[in-house]
């Protein structure tokens, strides 16, 4: 057997049980034939092998995103950015919204992102006259970052139906102020089912398959487990465009959504789809729920008040019952199990309906995971190694709001995405960006979990620091056994797939402090080179 393509003079770093670094890899077709010396791999060349010298240059296994939105991504690309067009003031907001008014067509939605009135001169919200002064021709929604609060104008609220007299739906709120009028501000699950009324088109939706797997293909992403579309249709489409070629990135598909995830999960396992079920390409993955909000909201729901406000702990979405009702028959029913917690509140209560869960319907190598797991103490951590649950952490998040973690949170933060603490105790921690809330881009999410540094430069949480190798291997091998594929993908080895990406440092050699400067060079997914930079 000979192989297409060999790689050689490379630091290889093969993610496998004992962290092996080797100098060259030999594919054929879609998979891995050889791993080691080149005086090992080199027998498996032919006078039509591809040998490419990576000229030290290390290799690694794809980078795998364990939780992100990947056509919420893309759909964010082609929305008015305020973070990354620098608004600095309420002015600048209404500007910018107010270009896009006028180049987009009467009556279609003008949509925002990245919003932050901590990233303003004025310290606020935009009022509902202040939105209605951009237009009155196009309804308008805003997203505040991470993704948990929304604002719209007033013909928004008309498009939805929504008076000052609706009521408020479970675990959300239509702000109002002290005359009981609407502000604008859309809260938790309230925003979250205000996307069904400013829906994209199918066209919209393609397109954004389109531009987010350009940026994850340049950023040596290789699969995601997508956290969850807007609904039926768009989870819908993303199948079809899997299917039909259009989407070459590999595809751990959530059971779940942001417009209603409760009625959406439960549908879902009602029309029978399960955990596993698909290919290498796509494949359905856990049932998913929400149980609290933002961590920059902030809304998470904690055990003790918040150090910004005594009296608050936060909301939960859910009780234990109503998220066991779902989620406990998903386990008895064989599906993979997970929640969005962020607080310790949430995860406690998950926990306890994963214990109960397990108690009544006992079953081996379940994998059920948690999104996010941000405040998790040592109990907590303990109780999730005990009952096999998978956290999946954002190591980016402390460096883009650590600071106001800090603020809201205190000494709790030096157990928020508590790397170091779950890896020691042997846990399967697994790695993302729930891009678009933070970088889509891996690299960031390493030098960030190496570094453990706000965005002003202060450390937070530094206990919690990994190594490089650790930090990789959360974003390879430990996502790959989050989605039951550690068999396939995640590490080069022999027999698995061909999904690998080449940087452009030695990356033993880059100081800490410079990884979120290392690019990818290269990106092939199932033996086919998809991404290549200019210079390579």
């Amino acid at each position: 057997m000979y192989a297409s393509i060999v790689f050689r003079n490379g630091e290889i770093w093969t993610m496998n049980q004992d962290n092996d670094v080797v100098e060259a890899v030999a594919i054929k077709d879609n998979k891995i034939i050889a791993v080691g010396s080149y005086d090992e791999v080199k027998h498996y060349v032919h006078n039509e092998t591809d040998i490419i010298d990576l000229k030290g240059k290390t290799m690694l296994p794809g980078f795998i995103d364990a939780h992100l939105h990947l056509m919420i991504y893309g759909a964010f690309q082609r929305d008015v950015d305020f973070k990354k067009q620098q608004a600095s003031s309420i002015d600048d907001v209404l500007r910018l919204l107010t270009e896009r008014a006028a180049q987009t067509p009467k009556g279609e939605w003008i949509r925002a992102v990245a919003f932050d009135e901590l990233a303003l001169q004025e310290q606020r919200n935009p009022t509902l006259a202040e939105l209605d002064s951009v237009t009155s021709e196009h309804p308008i929604i805003i997203t505040r970052t991470p993704g948990h609060i929304g604002f719209t104008n007033s013909m928004g609220f008309a498009r939805a139906g929504i008076t000052k007299d609706t009521p408020d739906p479970q675990g959300g709120i239509y702000e109002k102020d002290t005359e009981g009028n609407l502000t604008g501000k859309l809260i938790e699950s309230v925003y979250m089912r205000f996307n069904e009324t400013a829906k994209l088109t199918e066209h919209e939706l393609y397109e954004a398959i389109a531009i987010a797997q350009e940026h994850f293909l340049k950023h040596g992403i290789t699969s995601v487990h997508d956290a969850g579309t807007y609904d039926g249709d768009s989870y819908r489409v993303l199948q079809l465009a899997s299917q039909q070629k259009k989407l070459k990135i590999r595809v751990y598909a959530m059971i779940g959504s942001l417009n209603d995830c409760y009625t959406f999960t439960t549908n879902m396992m009602q029309a029978g789809v399960v955990t596993g079920t698909g290919n290498a390409f796509f494949k359905v993955g856990p049932a998913k729920l929400f149980t609290d909000g933002s961590s920059t909201g902030p809304t998470i729901a904690t055990r003790e008040g918040y150090t910004s406000n005594s009296k608050y702990k936060g909301m939960l979405i859910y009780t234990e019952d109503e998220v066991y009702e779902v989620l406990g028959k998903a386990h008895a029913k064989g599906y993979q199990i997970t929640v969005h917690a962020q607080g310790d509140q949430a995860i406690e209560l998950y926990l306890n309906v994963v214990e109960r869960a397990l108690q009544e319907h006992p079953r081996e190598n379940h994998r059920h995971r948690i999104e996010h797991a941000g405040i998790a103490p040592k109990d907590l951590q303990h109780r999730m190694k005990t009952l096999g649950v998978i956290p999946i952490i954002n190591p980016p998040f402390p460096a883009q709001a650590g600071d106001i973690y800090q603020q809201h949170y205190g000494e709790r933060t030096n157990d928020m995405y508590a790397a170091k603490d779950l890896l020691q105790l042997g846990t399967m921690c697994a790695a993302s960006s729930d891009a678009p809330v933070a970088s889509c881009n891996p690299m960031i999410g390493i030098h960030a979990a190496v570094n453990r540094q706000t965005e002003s430069g202060k450390d937070f949480g530094v206990k919690q620091k990994v190594s490089v190798m650790d930090a990789v291997r959360m974003y390879t091998y430990n996502a790959a056994y989050a989605s039951f594929d550690e068999q396939i993908k995640g590490s080069i080895e022999v027999g698995k797939l061909a999904d690998i990406i080449v940087l452009t440092e030695t990356l033993s050699q880059v100081p800490h402090k410079q990884l979120q400067n290392v690019k990818v060079q290269l990106t092939m997914i199932d033996g086919e080179i998809l991404y290549q930079h200019a210079s390579y």
